[in-house]
């Protein structure tokens, strides 16, 4: 899809003082902007929030890791997980709620170059130069390998790094405005914003869902949500325990994030 096809309207904040359950569907065919690249969204899971959704960072309440989570709404919550990744979800419901939308593909609609360098080079996804701009070094790049355009967000690290989300972009406000040119590139944002923007609304028929990737708790709860038949969809994998290693105590392996 070309980026003329989609709307640079902001979306409103009023649009993520809702249940994360809600807003997940109505995400899929939106985009976010951060610099120079946007990414149409295709695939989201809803987590909700304290006491009600196991699976949810928030289900103990809230933390110094979580507290974005338990913000104004439409601001990014951004997390490092595996010891390895970030990952980004978009805030819902009114502050002190703590629910949340994590962002799990995309199609990446302006800024593939940047996208593709991002993802090609060494760290990306856990250094930054400060500038904004891609750490320099020999990737994968240098080798010759080519990252097909549909992964090159297709999956919630993948996502983070094509759109160059670090810690320090833990609490960015996602509600600004911006707006799409001939030539795709973006204007109005921003150096180090972000933009939430309607883009294209995906029809009902066209949303599937099911039950969330990867987690051992509420595994059944029906919250992925993604555009039936796209490309930049990421495969569906069950929660496989991990294996303990030797080394490990009594006390309690690594944890997930």
């Amino acid at each position: 899809m070309g980026s003329g096809d989609l709307s640079s309207a902001a979306l409103p904040r009023g649009f993520f003082d809702r249940p994360s359950h809600e807003v997940a569907p109505e995400l899929l065919g939106r985009v976010l902007v951060h610099g120079p690249v946007a990414v149409r969204l295709t695939e989201v899971e809803a987590y909700g929030g304290p006491g009600e959704d196991p699976a949810a960072h928030t289900y103990r309440g809230k933390t110094p890791r979580n507290a974005v989570m338990f913000g104004p709404p439409g601001h990014l919550y951004v997390y490092f997980t595996y010891g390895m990744h970030f990952c980004a979800n978009l805030v819902c419901l009114p502050e002190g709620f703590g629910s949340a939308v994590l962002l799990r593909g995309g199609e990446v609609v302006a800024g593939i170059d940047e996208a593709r360098a991002r993802r090609t080079s060494p760290g990306t996804g856990r250094t930054s130069t400060g500038d904004g701009s891609t750490p320099s070094g020999n990737g994968p790049a240098a080798s010759g390998r080519v990252i097909p355009d549909r992964d090159l967000a297709r999956g919630p690290a993948r996502l983070a790094v094509a759109l160059g989300l670090l810690r320090e972009h833990n609490g960015l406000d996602a509600i600004a405005g911006a707006s799409f040119a001939a030539d795709r590139r973006l204007t109005g944002v921003p150096h180090g914003a972000a933009a939430m923007l309607e883009g294209r609304p995906v029809e009902a028929e066209s949303i599937r869902s099911g039950p969330r990737t990867g987690i051992s708790t509420a595994k059944d709860t029906p919250w992925r949500f993604w555009i039936d038949g796209d490309p930049t969809v990421s495969p569906y994998r069950g929660h496989v325990p991990r294996r303990r290693n030797a080394a490990a105590t009594s006390v309690g392996g690594a944890s997930r994030s």
